[in-house]
């Protein structure tokens, strides 16, 4: 099996940020296993650490920018991408200033101070997602596509076309991480239209960006007056040039196709905000960070939903499990109302129960719900949610057989897939929290691995 890694030692790299024009320090420290990616400011007084995942996006304005409150770290896709293409696992990342340096606007200089600090194996399994089926976003309006297909390995296909003949269209692919990163990708440096660029100043952006930061496309005509703009604008003491080349003061490509290995690069880093390395096989068709972030969140959910199961499959031996007699003698229900056949997990300190019920044809509703297709009512899946919800409740109850837990409350419950006779529902309950005799829970059901139903539940509890 593959051990995490981190760094041997610390090492920082000083320089100024692209969209915020702050000069920074950042510094890369060892971490511990399963410690993941985590940003920290050490300009700000709260020491927060920011974990690299998609819940802390807050803003993909040209970049990614994660944050808590008003502690915020901006475009953090180049970083990320140093870290992961050396697959290094656990990083605390140490920042002087809201914003990574940029330098020439690729990863190659992160790539360097990385591997000069050194990488050590550590005591402890590497944990990848293998997306067992594909996980398809889509965004007509920008003719964007991602797509990810079952792999038992990482690579990743884009292509970009952003209809302006100056640049055309590029396609590049990545196959093995370890032989191709280094020398093929994290050289690549960001780049964008010339015409883009007063747009970019008057949103705020750029402000630390010049000629030698990325790759300007000169896409329109220009006269001398606007290339002075241009120097204004970027701070430069020359006033730029339009080269022979098609890119801004003739400034020579790395790679023949070096704004879409860009683009690769970007996604590389994106994609390490879903939590865990994966394995599968990407096609990204212009593919920008918006539309990463968006594939991203749908791949951490299955990843989350997947992880979830793993743990609570039926078959595993729990201490905390409750066959049919223990459950007569703490719910109230009988025959035919009575729907968990078996609790297989409580966790007292967890305050979560997973308990299963085996969905037959004998079921008595059966013979009125949709005669000839019968399909279980969404009613009773979260009938049965709540009984289980109740089996925890009496647990913690001093004198349980003298209460009874009455529903008061179901909000947000969705049902996604129709549960039918043969199925299996691992019904899966968490105590969010009790007050004055008011229980309320997350409520999930499962049907192979896959989310039929779930719900917030409220119950009540009164005397018998």
């Amino acid at each position: 099996m593959e051990k995490q890694r981190t760094l041997k030692k610390s090492i920082n790299l000083t320089g100024i940020g692209l969209h915020t024009g702050n000069h920074s320090t950042i510094t890369f420290h060892p971490a511990t296993p399963n410690f993941g990616y985590r940003f920290i400011r050490s300009d700000v007084p709260e020491k927060i650490e920011i974990p690299a995942l998609v819940d802390y996006v807050v803003d993909l304005s040209r970049g990614t920018t994660l944050g808590i409150g008003d502690v915020k770290v901006h475009t953090v896709e180049h970083v990320l991408a140093a870290l992961a293409g050396l697959k290094i696992d656990n990083c605390l990342i140490e920042l002087s200033a809201n914003e990574p340096p940029v330098f020439d606007g690729s990863s190659k200089k992160y790539v360097e101070a990385l591997l000069e600090a050194g990488i050590e194996e550590q005591d402890a399994e590497r944990e990848y997602f293998y997306i067992d089926e594909t996980i398809d976003y889509k965004n007509e309006e920008k003719f964007v596509e991602i797509v990810a297909l079952p792999l038992n390995d990482y690579r990743i296909t884009v292509m970009i076309d952003y209809f302006n003949p100056a640049l055309g269209s590029q396609h590049t692919g990545l196959f093995d991480m370890e032989k191709e990163f280094i020398d093929e990708f994290a050289p690549a440096r960001t780049f964008c239209f010339l015409n883009e660029v007063e747009m970019l100043h008057q949103a705020g952006l750029i402000k630390g960006g010049n000629v030698d930061s990325a790759l300007v496309i000169v896409d329109k005509e220009v006269n001398s007056a606007d290339l002075d703009n241009i120097a204004r604008m970027l701070n430069l003491t020359e006033t730029p040039f339009v080269g022979q080349n098609g890119y801004l003061n003739n400034k020579q490509l790395r790679f023949k196709n070096e704004p879409a290995r860009h683009k690769l690069l970007d996604m590389i880093g994106d994609l390490t905000l879903i939590g865990v390395p994966i394995k599968a096989q990407i096609l990204a068709a212009r593919p920008g960070h918006a539309a990463n972030y968006e594939f991203s969140k749908l791949v951490r959910k299955s990843y989350l939903e997947k992880k979830k199961l793993n743990k609570i499959k039926p078959n595993r031996k729990s201490q905390t499990s409750l066959n049919i007699d223990s459950i007569l003698d703490i719910l109230p229900h009988r025959y035919p109302f009575l729907l968990v056949d078996k609790v297989i997990e409580y966790d007292k300190n967890d305050d979560r129960i997973i308990a299963l019920k085996n969905v037959t044809m004998n079921e008595e509703f059966f013979l009125g719900h949709f005669p000839g297709k019968p399909v279980m009512p969404g009613v009773l899946i979260l009938e049965a949610l709540a009984q289980t919800g109740g089996i925890l409740i009496f647990h913690k109850l001093e004198n349980p057989k003298k209460k009874l837990a009455y529903f008061s409350s179901i909000n947000n419950a969705k049902f996604r897939k129709p549960v039918v006779p043969g199925d299996q529902l691992v019904l899966d309950l968490k105590l969010i929290k009790s007050k004055f005799g008011i229980y309320y829970f997350n409520a999930t059901a499962w049907v192979d691995q896959q989310v039929v139903a779930e719900a917030e539940l409220q119950a009540a509890v009164v005397d018998r």
